[in-house]
């Protein structure tokens, strides 16, 4: 077989994923195993591949790629998630360009168009992650509008309401204009805006008297009720009892006390508008106040807007102060920053919004969800430890959960209503148990189906996505399913902190509520992906690069080394596509390694070289301490940090010194013994590396041996810890140090390396003859001598040993070598006078821990030995 001596990940990629799909390696089963569970963060079934999917993807890849190496029964359930706003928007717009009005249709008509949507663009997102390597069991994928995945949601429902923790209250929401729907507090943005802050003269009933009021939404005046003043304000005490007069709709309203208005703020006169402020409406409740509701769902104003009615609110804005003003109301206005909430999925600035809503009561469930994290056991660990803030802030300040959206997309509310009172209604899974309960409810045995009108409402999407563990085993319809006993409670959740209440928090109050378990056991929060000036990419921005173009340009095994090579758990990933470009090279690195074995010629009549002994003992001796090291970075989920040690023992150790100690003399075969552990080890490399470049690894594994099915190197099994020569590193250490000296000695004095040379070396510190054949080997030095006394020539040290290679005066610049020398004593002894004086300084050395004062002796010893060299090796040039 002719094997390319360039790697070409476009020719390998899509081999390998179809050879692991069709083998089945992906799809779990229970059986007598350990399993090992991961359940996708569902992406909305409207997504595509971007740079935060790369990223939490691939972490998740690499764990259960490393599961299935530990042997266990790894399953990664993919999905996506039904996205009720996101969704129902995109099939709105459908419409809207076919000129169809959602309102024309009926609930039915538009769940066909969305379904139709949902089956010609949705799950895209799922074929893109294939490109990326992703090993998931694609035979259990789930989408959260399954016939299945819906029965659970109602169900809960039904269970959450019939334990009295579900109810129907009329409250002041968090409204989307935009998508015509109410909005959980946490799927509110904060964000400042500069406006203005406009103080309005209001006149007092029967007297030229006016009051002013300072408001940051003038358009909103045309549904006061009242003007508050603090009982306690100087200022006011001539209003009290009093009346005001709204300007142009010229109602009379009270003017009422109340010590909740801050007399620090504008002049201390506050506009009460109970429809539009949550605080407003407490201040209603509390004093009987009328409420008027100006707004119509999209936030154009209604009849109540008089004649601004049909227009949208921020047109209204400026109209009405052009109003105000031309009437002589306007006082005064200021410039203002004003603290403004969006919504999270439309960016369309909220309004608050008295409605009839569906509330889930949390204080009771949070309970063991915050014990979960923040009690002394610890049964769900989140990484890093530093989000328990978060965490402890929002279940600590959790308030009940608003479940209802005004949207046809998603699980409809099972409530039926069967008389026209807002609490004529029964909750039951189905229509026909409905029936039963109303019947029961009203004493009327002759109620039809026909009189039963289901509640429009749908669930929030994250209502949900709180029971995917669970759900996507079938754990809440049938509890006690083989899957659900086997996968249930998962190992480790990978997500983004941006999500942590809306779905981590809810995700374990659902596993204790409904499983009595957590639902999994590591949370692993990755950080968002920010370009190098630190922004957050968005397609907005224009600073996101496309996913696939990445895949075709580095390979996706380049793109899943530079996402990972510097992204610490929980910290801000700076995307640089230089970083993927490092990802390649290390492919290209590993791929050049292989393709330099299959050039060597193979004997079993050569004996294997000392040095060769030398460098395998040594390499098994780095790779199990490296390994050490990677299995701790796992247990921490610093996946980071294990592939920067797996990438320097590949990229540095095995590619930059072992091969090369091992790569047989120019034209001459290797010994079968050599080869034979070269290969080994090689293949205990490619188990390490293989988690985070699947494809590159299984091409190199397939190569390296004809290999049958069970033999791929995606089931093979995981290197074993075992002990290892420390003293051996140690001295390989030295002998790197050395040989990179003689490198250098070489490279300055412009020795070819084909030229041997001749190495003395007084030996101040023990050190084995043995190594002589390494450093022999790679310097191509004919002889290292050990001698008494100081030789002319280029001189280095080596912790105390110091080296000698003699030099012909005729094959170096004299001036040049003079120069540099005289500049590199310079710097020695400026060193020297520094160390010197931090120990002349008793403060210092009184103070100092002795490894510290030890330290600066060694630096000064050290040091004044490199001095005594290079004036010496100046002298010999004088």
């Amino acid at each position: 077989m002719s094997i390319p001596s360039k790697y070409d990940a476009s020719l390998v990629e899509g081999k390998w994923y179809d050879y692991w799909m069709k083998n089945n390696y992906f799809h779990s089963e229970p059986d007598e195993r350990e399993s090992y569970t991961i359940v996708i963060p569902p992406p909305n079934v409207t997504g595509v591949l971007h740079m935060g999917h790369m990223l939490n993807n691939t972490i998740q890849d690499v764990l259960i790629r490393r599961a299935r190496l530990l042997g266990k029964n790894a399953c990664w359930v993919p999905g996506t998630d039904h996205a009720s706003i996101a969704t129902e928007a995109k099939v709105v717009a459908k419409l809207k360009e076919q000129g169809i009005d959602k309102n024309d249709l009926t609930r039915e008509e538009f769940l066909k168009h969305a379904w139709d949507w949902t089956e010609e663009y949705g799950g895209v997102i799922l074929e893109q992650l294939k490109k990326l390597g992703c090993s998931c069991d694609w035979d259990r994928t789930k989408f959260t509008m399954d016939d299945d995945m819906v029965e659970g949601v109602i169900k809960v429902f039904v269970d959450l309401y019939n334990k009295g923790l579900i109810y129907r209250g009329y409250r002041m929401v968090n409204w989307d204009p935009e998508a015509k729907t109410t909005l959980s507090d946490e799927e509110v943005e904060y964000v400042e805006k500069q406006g203005k802050l406009y103080y309005v003269n209001y006149k007092i009933e029967g007297s030229d008297d006016v009051l002013t009021i300072a408001t940051t939404r003038p358009e909103t005046i045309l549904g006061d009720t009242a003007i508050c003043i603090n009982p306690n304000d100087e200022r006011h005490q001539n209003l009290r009892g009093k009346k005001a007069i709204v300007p142009i709709s010229n109602r009379v309203i009270p003017i009422i006390e109340d010590d909740y208005v801050d007399v620090e703020f504008g002049t201390g006169c506050l506009k009460v508008t109970p429809a539009h402020d949550e605080n407003d409406k407490v201040l209603g409740d509390k004093h009987n106040l009328e409420t008027i509701d100006i707004f119509n769902e999209d936030a154009t104003l209604n009849s109540f807007g008089l004649h601004y009615e049909g227009q949208d609110r921020f047109v209204v804005r400026k109209a009405i102060v052009k109003e105000l003003e031309e009437l002589g109301h306007i006082y005064k206005i200021e410039d203002y920053t004003n603290r403004v909430g969006i919504s999270e999925r439309t960016k369309a600035i909220i309004e608050p919004r008295l409605s009839d809503q569906w509330f889930l009561k949390m204080e009771e469930l949070v309970k063991p969800a915050i014990e979960a994290v923040l009690g002394d056991d610890r049964d769900v660990k989140l990484f890093p430890r530093k989000f328990e803030n978060t965490y402890r802030h929002w279940v600590e300040n959790i308030r009940d959960w608003n479940i209802s959206r005004q949207l046809r997309w998603g699980q409809q509310i099972p409530a039926y209503y069967y008389g026209d009172g807002k609490e004529d209604f029964v909750v039951a899974e189905t229509i026909e148990g409905a029936l039963k309960l109303a019947q029961e409810k009203t004493l009327n045995p002759g109620l039809q189906i026909s009189d039963l009108k289901q509640e429009s409402d749908v669930v929030d999407t994250w209502f949900s996505a709180w029971l995917w563990p669970m759900s996507v085993f079938d754990g809440i319809r049938n509890p006690e399913n083989k899957d659900i006993k086997y996968y249930y409670p998962t190992n480790d959740l990978v997500t983004g902190p941006d999500i942590l209440f809306f779905w981590v928090i809810r995700m374990i109050i659902a596993g204790y509520e409904f499983k009595d378990a957590r639902p999994f056991e590591n949370v692993y929060l990755t950080g968002l992906v920010r370009d190098k000036q630190r922004r957050k990419m968005s397609k907005s921005l224009g600073n996101s690069p496309d996913a696939l173009k990445l895949i075709e340009e580095f390979g996706a095994d380049g793109v899943r080394v530079g996402l990972l090579l510097s992204s610490a758990a929980g910290n801000d990933l700076l995307f640089d596509e230089a970083l993927c470009q490092q990802g390649k090279g290390l492919a290209n690195k590993v791929w050049s390694a292989f393709y330099l074995t299959t050039l060597w010629d193979v004997s079993d009549t050569v004996e294997q070289p000392q040095s060769s002994t030398i460098a395998i003992d040594w390499y098994r001796s780095k790779f199990q301490k490296a390994f050490i090291d990677i299995e701790d970075h796992f247990s921490k989920y610093r996946l980071s940090d294990a592939l920067m040690a797996i990438y320097k023992l590949i990229y540095d150790d095995f590619c930059g010194l072992f091969l090369e100690l091992v790569k047989p003399p120019y034209q001459q075969p290797i010994d079968a013994k050599t080869y034979n552990e070269v290969i080994a080890i090689f293949e205990d490399n490619l188990k390490l590396l293989h988690p985070f470049m699947p494809f590159l690894t299984e091409e190199v594994w397939q190569t390296l041996k004809s290999r049958t099915a069970e033999e791929a190197l995606i089931i093979a099994n995981y290197p074993k810890q075992t002990t290892f020569n420390a003293q051996l590193i140690t001295d390989m250490d030295f002998v790197s140090d050395i040989i990179s000296g003689l490198r250098t000695v070489r490279k300055e004095k412009n020795i070819a390396f084909k030229d041997a040379i001749e190495v003395f070396v007084i030996n101040n510190e023990s050190f084995s003859d043995t190594y002589n054949l390494v450093i022999q080997k790679l310097t191509n030095a004919s002889s290292i001598t050990a001698i008494k006394d100081k030789v002319d020539g280029a001189s280095f040290r080596v912790k105390s040993n110091e080296y000698f290679v003699p030099i012909s005066l005729d094959n170096i610049n004299v001036e040049e070598e003079i120069e540099k020398l005289t500049k590199e004593l310079k710097r020695a002894e400026g060193f020297l006078i520094g160390v010197q004086k931090k120990l002349s300084n008793e403060r210092f050395v009184s103070n100092a821990p002795e490894q510290v004062i030890a330290l600066e002796r060694k630096k000064e010893s050290d040091t004044l030995a490199k001095i005594e060299t290079l004036k010496t090796s100046l002298a010999s040039l004088n």
